[in-house]
């Protein structure tokens, strides 16, 4: 997987709301879905690049 930088929780957050994913709850993680695919964000400043890889790859973006 290609290196990518870290990010914060919030910048993530709101990327992934642009694509039609919506908050479900929020705690230690923020859970955001769009129907069908469930993500998990953890709150962290700055998210682990690897993470934040998994992260993407989930929704079906390409870091």
């Amino acid at each position: 997987m290609p290196r990518i930088s870290g990010v914060h929780h919030r910048d993530a957050v709101r990327a992934l709301k642009k694509l039609g994913y919506q908050i479900v709850r929020q705690s230690g993680h923020v859970i955001i879905s769009n129907g069908e695919t469930r993500l998990v964000i953890p709150r962290a400043n700055p998210v682990d690049p690897y993470t934040m890889g998994a992260i993407a790859r989930d929704a079906g973006l390409t870091p």
